[in-house]
């Protein structure tokens, strides 16, 4: 029998709802492309003509990618970090030397200032060279110490540790428990204020560079008391802090050279002057970080799909069957199509996002998200696509096939590796209904009354009259548009015809939009249930968001006259290829199982298809499903290996 596991939290779904409903950021200050298409207005005119960097910004940053390339061919040995599993100290002395630790650090704190396209760029490359390097770096500025202080460190925060994670100190970013994951209202780690200090107890799960890190993220519950008004707050630690024990160092399918642990926290003493914005702050502090934090990962999927299209390409040009090479049978040949097309949309998305991040003019909460979602999705399908593509060799080891003679080609590394992408900082699940609720905003705070069962009929009543109002305005405009005239976007007409994508997503987006409002008339208040649903209209908003990008895309590089015709070719195809699952999309909102996937999930659970089971032997070992993180003093020696101790 499994030994029994701690005590747990119990948070009702409202409650749960309710404390993430807190921590949204909740006012649309500025223009979303991304919104506006779940609404069905199809806004061009907000990334076409494509934002552009500035020069000064191009200059610094191609000068830092020519410096991180020549490190990454030169220092960082790939088959060495996933055959030790470790990262070598003298690749993060490095990495220090060259100041990639503060690629996005302002210059007067010691940074390089980079811009957050070529962050991006950056990451794309040296996640090329080693995944776990990029995880290393990723981890440390987009969701480490760096980005929240940031924002909203005050200024002798930013002056005591911007310089340090700069140059020096590696951080981490701890959220995330053994019983907690993207349901923050049962965190279960405490912040006692104490005087002056807080006191922090805890256990925290999945630390990426926990095992390694100087410096320390952490997300606490401060008990509501007199003179504080608690709430999930945000601290920076020190990592060497008395009490602190990093208790395993963990490890996965891929990602073997990444420094993830579990820390224990036992009466940690933690100055009030390492708290990060006000008592209650820390979750809206840790989704705002992420709206340009989530980037990280698309950059290195984009990366990871050029690195499949190139030994694709190489590969199946080579390789021979029935007399021609593999590319030019159709089954194989469909394969490099896919792959090729999908990585120009993928960098059209992440160029985009990027670089509408870096401009401030629009709220691109969604686009990040979009992006990271649809990234990690396709990156994996590519990857796989290309272990397909390798056959026999794809399963096989880089290692082995080096010792056998052949080319160390690192595929089903790379497909291992990708995996936790579409886990990482949010899963595909998890993005889905995020999305979902920025993508409703506007009919909830217009409706949302309507289908609160805790309001008032008065409530109600003035909610369904301003619902009155906003759908007279609103319904009409989804009826017709630009996409049902032969001429509109015309200035996309050129060696292949792009006008004819962006009508399709002009009407789609309206289509979108209408599906919406049509399933909120139905489910009402069971919206938030329908997850099945709210998935996929979800997935139709990525993909013609993708297209959207992808046509810019090509424009942009016609207009510079860089590879501008083999551009519109790529996007033709991806938007020829994207249109196809926007169709089955489209179908599945309405006709699908969800329904009979409830029932067959209730059964499951009741216990009624245990003999299907029958048969085969659980290799499993025992233990509990979730760990024992009933706080106090660890019993354990702790794992931390700081890099160059």
């Amino acid at each position: 029998m499994s030994a029994p596991t701690t005590q747990r939290t119990t948070v009702s779904e409202r409650e749960a709802r309710q404390v993430a409903e807190a921590a949204r950021e909740q006012d649309w200050r500025k223009p979303s492309f991304a919104k506006e298409l779940f609404l069905g207005r199809f806004r061009l005119d907000l990334i076409h003509p494509h934002p552009l960097p500035d020069p000064e910004s191009v200059r610094r940053g191609e000068e830092f990618l020519a410096k991180l390339r020549a490190f990454c061919e030169t220092t960082i040995d790939s088959a060495r970090i996933e055959r030790e599993a470790r990262i070598p100290d003298e690749v993060v002395a490095g990495l220090k030397e060259l100041g990639a630790l503060g690629m996005k650090i302002d210059p007067k704190y010691g940074g390089l200032g980079l811009t957050q396209l070529y962050y991006n760029k950056a990451l794309a490359l040296v996640g090329s060279a080693s995944p776990a390097v990029g995880a290393l770096l990723s981890a440390h500025q987009s969701i480490g110490v760096p980005q929240p202080l940031k924002i909203f460190g005050t200024q002798e925060q930013k002056d005591a540790f911007l310089p340090r994670c700069a140059r020096t100190d590696i951080s981490a970013f701890l959220l995330t428990e053994p019983d907690v994951g993207s349901d923050p209202a049962r965190l279960a780690t405490t912040a006692v204020p104490d005087g002056d200090d807080y006191v922090l107890d805890g256990v925290k799960l999945w630390t990426t560079n926990g095992v390694v890190a100087d410096l320390l993220v952490v997300m606490a519950r401060v008990p509501k008391s007199e003179g504080h008004k608690g709430g999930i707050t945000a601290f920076v630690v020190e990592a060497t802090a008395e009490g602190i024990t990093v208790e395993n160092r963990n490890a996965f399918m891929g990602l073997r050279g990444i420094e993830n642990g579990v820390t224990r926290f036992h009466q940690v003493r933690v100055p009030a002057a390492g708290r990060i914005g006000p008592e209650g702050a820390g979750l809206k502090i840790a989704l705002t970080t992420l709206n340009t934090g989530r980037l990280s990962l698309p950059a290195m999927c984009a990366g990871a799909g050029k690195w499949c299209l190139k030994i694709a390409r190489e590969w199946a040009a080579e390789r021979e069957q029935w007399g021609k090479p593999v590319a030019l049978h159709e089954a194989v040949g469909s394969k490099i199509s896919f792959i090729a097309a999908t990585t120009f949309a993928l960098e059209a998305v992440l160029d985009l996002s990027s670089q509408m991040a870096d401009e401030d003019r629009n709220d691109i909460r969604i686009e990040a998200a979009l992006a990271k979602l649809y990234g990690s999705e396709m990156a994996w399908l590519m990857a796989d696509e290309l272990v397909q593509i390798r056959g026999g060799r794809g399963y096989e080891t880089a290692e082995s096939l080096k010792a056998r003679g052949e080319r160390p080609v690192p595929a089903e590394q790379i497909l291992r590796d990708l995996r936790i992408n579409r886990i990482f900082e949010g899963s595909t699940e998890i993005m889905h209904l995020l999305i979902a609720r920025e993508a409703v905003d506007a009919h909830l705070s217009v409706a949302g009354d309507l289908i609160d069962p805790d309001k008032s009929l008065s409530d109600k009543a003035k909610a369904g009259a301003n619902a009155g109002v906003f759908y007279a305005k609103w319904l009409p405009k989804l009826v017709a548009g630009p996409g049902q005239l032969p001429s509109s976007y015309h200035e996309f007409k050129r060696e292949a015809d792009l006008s004819g994508h962006l009508r399709y997503v002009e009407r789609h987006a309206r289509k979108l939009a209408r599906s919406t409002f049509y399933a909120m008339s139905r489910w009402q208040g069971r919206m938030e249930t329908k997850q099945g649903f709210l998935g996929r209209i979800v997935d139709i908003g990525a993909e013609l968001f993708a297209m959207s990008a992808a046509c810019v895309r090509a424009e942009r590089l016609r207009r510079e006259g860089e590879h501008g015709r083999e551009a519109y070719q790529l996007a033709d195809a991806f938007c020829r290829q994207s249109r196809i699952r926007v169709e089955e999309l489209f179908n599945r909102l309405w006709t699908n199982t969800d329904d009979l996937d409830r029932k067959v999930v209730k059964q499951v659970l009741g216990g009624a298809y245990e003999w299907l089971e029958e048969g085969v032997v659980d290799p499993s070992g025992d233990g509990p499903w979730i760990a024992d993180a009933t706080p106090g003093p660890s019993t354990r020696e702790s794992e931390r290996r700081p890099f160059g101790a």
